[in-house]
């Protein structure tokens, strides 16, 4: 029985000892490559507050900024040349990706970034599962690319939608993306977080005079649920065209099927009324793909 107990003590006493050990591996790793971390623990630091405000339309309008609380987006949104302004990690996130914290800093030619608690990041995120990572950028003004095609959106409201259609227009090709008004914001967090890494390498645009279909000299096809050309009897002449794809309920507004040169129908069986939006559209731009 005493050798047990001084084997668990044994135990218990190494545990502490390698997890001092651990931290002191870390502290000496940021410190040889210069990483200096502030620390936040207060749910009252300005930045956490700017942080909260983000997560609002009307303040990201208002700052030019918005949040993006995924890894593989940021790394890929640095080798698009977009660096961030702020980095936010939490702990056992610098803990379990030293490599890659190492690489974003470098790249981002930044020597620091705040160290946040859990209880921190879970007051501002928006995610179910917040990642551990957090970077604040300025919204970017980006223009079209000339003669190619482009995808219009016409109030798409749900934020996984829009993202998984930013996905599949660069997955086939698309560029170029149009979103009206009507549309959810493009620097929702759950826009970003389905879009992935194609968020920052799309041409997007706001068409918020509502005139840009009336002024463009592209022929436009847009896509009917109701009644249309069979998707897979459409023949598009010019090389470039916009595609046009509309609300989850109410589809393509009628002024624009009213322009479109043919408006385009999935044929689908008669068990299911309609596809989803983001299903559609993927389809329709695996046909026409560039």
């Amino acid at each position: 029985m005493f050798i047990n107990e001084r084997y668990g003590l044994k135990i218990v006493r190494s545990f502490f000892i390698f997890k001092k050990l651990l931290v002191f591996i870390k502290q000496t790793v940021l410190k040889c490559i210069h990483m200096q971390p502030k620390i936040i623990t207060s749910l009252d630091n300005s930045k956490v507050k700017q942080l909260k405000k983000l997560q609002l339309k009307k303040y990201r309008q208002d700052m030019k900024m918005f949040v993006v609380e995924n890894l593989v987006i940021i790394k890929d949104a640095l080798r698009a040349g977009y660096i961030f302004e702020d980095l936010f990690l939490t702990e056992e996130f610098v803990d379990n990706h030293k490599k890659d914290l190492i690489e974003l800093l470098k790249k981002a030619g930044v020597n620091s970034y705040y160290e946040m608690s859990d209880k921190v990041n879970r007051s501002f995120s928006k995610l179910d599962s917040p990642a551990g990572i957090a970077a604040i950028y300025k919204t970017q003004t980006k223009e079209l690319s000339k003669n190619k095609s482009v995808v219009y959106l016409n109030g798409i409201n749900d934020p996984g939608n829009l993202g998984t259609i930013f996905r599949s227009a660069l997955a086939f090709g698309f560029k170029n993306i149009v979103v009206d008004k009507n549309c959810v914001d493009i620097y929702n967090a759950k826009v970003i977080s389905a879009a992935k890494d194609s968020f920052f390498k799309l041409n997007i645009i706001k068409d918020e005079q509502e005139d840009w279909l009336a002024n463009t000299q592209l022929p436009i096809y847009a896509t009917n649920s109701h009644q249309g050309v069979d998707l897979e009897k459409i023949k598009i002449k010019k090389n470039n065209f916009c595609l046009v794809f509309g609300n989850e309920t109410h589809g393509v507004d009628k002024s624009i099927l009213d322009k479109s040169e043919q408006n385009i129908k999935i044929n689908i069986t008669k068990e299911i009324e309609s596809l989803n939006v983001a299903t559609a559209a993927s389809i329709v731009l695996y046909k026409f793909r560039q």
